[in-house]
């Protein structure tokens, strides 16, 4: 038995809107049972512009039925059926939401006829509800309100059970097919073109522009894994809306997508994509010359456009460092904001400052430690290749980092000598050095050293 279901709302997502009006048409198969259909009050106001386009006002809904006074009806005409909708996953996850919220837990299979209809009715222009009932000749009354839609949409199950003669409906509702998950626009046919490889997908609109860039070490499972559930959110609920097509790049190992991952988010900027447009280490270490001519090094807050010579997550990490470098290079506290007080300098007390705090010590001289201290941490960071599996058995991957600083990745055949950077530069990929790709790939050099080759 199919459950034929349209809904009228005030809003595009379940969890911040409610239903305004609901038509349930049962199908047996073969002709409509039973229908119902009611108004329902939503609890709030409903927008002008959906009265406008529904017919549905205020003083029509103030004295009908809350949701959770007809909710027990409606899971009973729904609980054992097929839920049947244009659309479903919006109006299921409307229902599903509300009947929740009311003390009902309806698990069903789920039947959508704009899927169904690319399948069994192909070739039309469009597949909206109105636009392919008017190319099929089928009659709605009462566009945009529940009961009408409702009808129609029963009469179109109705085309689709009589030319289904490859058994698309049976297939659909086989507990194998994940053709019910997917959104309404993606095609079954991207899905299937996915790989179980590692590697970075993308989600574009109806334009093609892309919406969203994720990474997987199995590109195809995580892709199906964004269609389980039904979050009733707004975000999700127009993230499902807005995704046509997905396309993807395969990758040698995990770690290479997460580097392209990153990448690729700050190359396009996809409107879904939010963590790491955000992620970045919060303070850096900073040079610069004050009026006396001293240079000074200091730890501050990362600020856009600015460029430090060093990256911290946490301040105190940037202040250790600094009294390292106090120590071994003879740098003066005060002039690396470690003391702030107008006290005698405690580095000359300790005799590692030289007197550039009282001009006693010319810049000249200072300045040149200063140099030093730099070049010295900046030799000190690593240079060293990582080499891992490559896309195909008889290949393999290399991740080039070059004094501390991400510089590509890339493929070569498995039994290549590569013998120096310059070689690797050649041959690799360049990407944008960013503290999370560096913090990305020094983590797994830590872990996997039998897959780190150090550089001189």
């Amino acid at each position: 038995m199919y459950a034929i279901v349209d809904i009228e709302t005030t809003g595009g997502h379940a969890s911040g809107n409610g239903i305004t009006e609901i038509a349930i048409v049962l199908h047996d198969g073969k002709e409509v049972v039973h229908q119902y259909q009611t108004l329902i009050n939503p609890g709030i106001p409903i927008p002008l512009y959906i009265s406008a386009l529904t017919g549905i006002n205020n003083a029509m809904v103030e004295n009908a039925p809350s949701f959770s006074e007809v909710a027990g009806e409606i899971y009973e005409l729904l609980r054992d059926k097929v839920f049947v909708a244009h659309n479903v996953n919006f109006d299921f996850s409307f229902v599903r939401h509300h009947l929740n919220a009311a003390g009902y837990d309806l698990q069903c299979k789920k039947l959508c006829t704009v899927r169904l209809g690319r399948k069994i009715l192909p070739g039309y222009p469009s597949y909206s509800l109105g636009k392919l009932c008017k190319c099929l000749d089928i009659t709605i009354e009462n566009r945009h309100r529940a009961g009408g839609d409702a009808l129609a949409t029963a009469r179109l199950f109705s085309l689709m059970l009589g030319k289904d003669e490859e058994g698309h409906i049976p297939q659909f509702l086989s507990r194998n097919s994940k053709e019910q998950q997917l959104p309404s626009n993606l095609k079954k046919a991207d899905i299937e073109r996915l790989p179980s490889l590692p590697g970075v997908y993308y989600f574009h609109d109806q334009k093609g522009k892309v919406i969203y860039v994720g990474k997987a070490k199995n590109i195809k499972k995580r892709v199906l894994s964004h269609f389980t559930g039904n979050n009733p959110g707004r975000q999700r609920q127009e993230f499902m809306r807005n995704i046509h097509s997905v396309t993807y790049q395969d990758c040698g190992t995990e770690l290479m997508a997460f580097i392209l991952e990153a990448s690729e988010i700050k190359r396009l900027w996809p409107a879904n994509n939010r963590a790491l447009k955000r992620f970045d280490l919060a303070y850096g270490l900073f040079m610069y010359e004050d009026q006396r001519g001293y240079l000074r090094l200091m730890i501050d807050k990362k600020k856009k456009f600015s460029k430090p010579l060093y990256s911290f997550s946490q301040i105190s990490e940037g202040h250790n460092l600094i009294q390292l470098l106090l120590k071994e290079y003879s740098l003066c506290p005060k002039l690396c904001f470690i003391q702030r007080n107008n006290d005698s300098c405690i580095g000359m007390a300790h005799g590692h400052c030289y007197g550039a705090c009282e001009s006693t010590e010319l810049p000249p001289e200072y300045n040149n430690r200063v140099q030093q201290a730099i070049a010295g941490m900046k030799a000190a960071l690593p240079s060293f290749v990582l080499l891992d599996a490559g896309r195909t058995n008889d290949e393999k991957s290399i991740v080039l980092m070059e004094k501390g600083e991400l510089k590509g990745m890339g493929y070569v055949q498995e039994h290549t000598d590569v013998a120096t950077v310059a070689q690797m530069k050649d041959i690799l990929t360049p990407y944008l050095s960013n503290d999370y790709t560096c913090n990305l790939v020094h983590s797994f050099a830590l872990k996997n050293p039998e897959k780190m080759r150090k550089l001189d």
